[in-house]
């Protein structure tokens, strides 16, 4: 498994992957990019709670293109949480 290269991904790109997932709510928004329901870590912005894998691979599809499949990075303390907490975004144990 090769690492993505999360400096393509923008924090515009993650608000974006939020705003989609206000959007479509999440059974749509994980039927349409293949992720599922976080388990141990969640994304804070404001009241409002995200998954960050899914998130963190959305952002990524919108800032590449390239779709990435929940089996290709890692979503805990060494993967999606550490990348978007290095981005400055707030992600919390559940």
């Amino acid at each position: 498994m090769t690492t993505p290269a999360w400096n393509q991904v923008s924090d515009k790109d993650v608000k974006r992957a939020m705003k989609e997932y206000d959007r479509l709510g999440p059974d749509r928004f994980f039927a349409e990019h293949g992720f599922a329901p976080t388990t141990t870590y969640e994304l804070v912005d404001g009241d409002r709670r995200y998954p960050p894998k899914a998130i963190l691979g959305t952002a990524y599809e919108f800032a590449t293109g390239q779709r990435l499949a929940s089996g290709d990075f890692e979503g805990g303390r060494t993967g999606a949480v550490k990348v978007l907490g290095t981005m400055g975004f707030d992600v919390r144990h559940r």
